[in-house]
């Protein structure tokens, strides 16, 4: 591997260091008494019911979410005004993924956020009871169990894997090798007419200059076995359109994946005459939703061909200028979306002459505004403003196809509302068997972890490049 330099945003990336008590085949010292390490400072955390284990906490405490399969118990507390996601796990598990997610968010890396971490946890007898992980509950996600619960289109399950692959693209780019790849180890976000995955299981990652391409290759190949598994215990529930062949979508990370990776670091050759093709390949790139912070260019010695090799720098490209022009901050594809929507808006106003910017601002207060303000209430801490906005106009472009003239914003709102909105709600009955499907999952972390923390197949020594290429 070439001798690569971390992210120097990774230097600064830890302001709270847990101590460096999980090394393998060491058990690490217990605290005796109750110990924070948080990066927030929600005062309400420290009266918690920390003495209990957490699936016995109070159901007055608790946030009724659709929760992912996990190893581990895993509950939704509701914290003051916050809601935080509390793990169970080892000391030195917890302290290790802490600390890595906080290295993730410093780099812009999609991941939830963590919190703290509680150790020297204690029953009123004075029995040691586990650590625990606290992150931040990602508003307005769900797990992929919950969302084959509802009524989705039947490309659901490609979506997903495409939204997959991204992740696992942009992981692999910063030099993180995830080592459990799966759908269960990640959230959704609906994004326009896709989705947007976010890392929420880290407990096998790390952090390294460079990844090999026997790294990559085994999370790739890992992902694509945990991925069929899953869809075929979908499948089992009735949860899965019969249609849908579980290998043939796993099959489809591996090309998504390729492809993208090959689209972001491929080495193209042209000849001097062709540099427009620099151009239409960085725009490509963006359309991909990639920023290219530079590129590097070398001439053959006989100066008949030039090689170009871009520098990509994160996802986010329509993104970050919708934030610029507007202040609302989304995901990429909602982005595209409302770019296209402000757009249409500067010339149907005849204001093409005038500074984006200052359209913008009319866009939102005479568009955007006027338009979320209508979601009613119920539905708030369920469908984001601007995957509202990017439905809407979904909506009223079917209906006026079917009248056959433009319908107003506000008739196509209230239509919305009545006869597509209600679909984003879970019945009671769904939540608790989702529920009870996450809950199936949990193990006994001490027989599945051992006394080190680790899992008990844990080699220290173990090669992902060597274990790929030597077969």
């Amino acid at each position: 591997m070439e001798n690569v330099e971390f992210d120097p945003r990774l230097v600064q990336a830890t302001s709270v260091n847990a101590p460096d008590d999980g090394v393998p085949g060491q058990k690490a010292a217990q605290p005796k008494a109750l110990k924070i390490t948080a990066a927030s400072s929600n005062p309400k955390m420290f009266t918690l019911p920390w003495h209990k284990p957490l699936s016995q906490w109070p159901a007055d405490l608790l946030a009724n979410l659709p929760r992912g399969i996990s190893r581990h118990v895993v509950r939704f507390v509701r914290v003051g005004n916050d809601v935080y996601a509390m793990k169970e796990i080892t000391q030195s598990v917890a302290q290790r993924e802490y600390e890595l997610l906080r290295q993730l968010e410093k780099i812009d890396v999609p991941s939830v956020k963590p919190i703290a971490v509680v150790t020297g946890r204690h029953d009123r007898d004075g029995k040691p009871l586990e650590s625990m992980l606290v992150t931040q509950h990602l508003k307005f996600s769900l797990p992929y169990r919950a969302l084959f619960a509802r009524n989705l289109r039947e490309d659901t399950a490609d979506r997903l894997i495409d939204a997959l692959a991204v992740l696992l693209v942009r992981l692999h780019l910063i030099g993180f090798y995830w080592g459990d790849v799966s759908l269960s180890n990640v959230l959704f976000l609906r994004d326009a007419d896709c989705f947007a995955a976010v890392l929420v299981d880290a407990e096998t990652g790390e952090l390294y200059p460079q990844l090999t391409a026997g790294q990559r290759e085994y999370d790739i190949d890992l992902a694509r076995t945990n991925i069929i598994g899953e869809l075929m215990d979908l499948s089992s529930g009735k949860l899965l359109p019969d249609d849908v062949d579980e290998v043939e979508v796993g099959n489809r990370l591996v090309e998504r994946y390729h492809s993208l990776w090959s689209a972001l670091t491929d080495v193209e050759s042209f000849s001097p005459d062709e540099m427009w093709k620099i151009e239409k390949r960085v725009n490509r790139l963006n359309e991909l939703g990639f920023d290219v912070d530079e590129l590097e260019m070398n001439t053959s010695e006989d100066g008949n061909r030039v090689r170009v090799r871009p520098r990509v720098v994160d996802a986010g490209y329509a993104s970050r200028k919708l934030l610029r022009l507007t202040g609302l901050d989304v995901q990429e594809n909602q982005a595209r979306r409302l770019l296209n929507d402000l757009d249409a808006y500067r010339t149907s106003t005849w204001r093409q002459g005038e500074d984006l910017e200052i359209v913008a601002t009319d866009w939102m207060r005479e568009v955007f505004e006027p338009t979320v303000r209508m979601i009613p209430a119920e539905y708030r801490s369920q469908i984001e403003p601007a995957q509202f906005f990017h439905e809407v106009l979904t909506h009223r472009w079917y209906l006026a196809e079917k009248v056959g003239h433009d319908v107003p914003m506000a008739e196509a709102v209230n239509s919305y509302i009545d006869t597509v909105l209600p679909n984003y709600k879970l019945d009671a009955k769904v939540m608790d068997a989702i529920n009870a499907d996450a809950d199936a999952g949990v193990v006994d972390d001490e027989d599945s972890y051992g006394d080190d923390g680790y899992g008990s197949d844990y080699n220290p020594d173990y090669d992902p490049d060597a274990a790929v290429w030597a077969s």
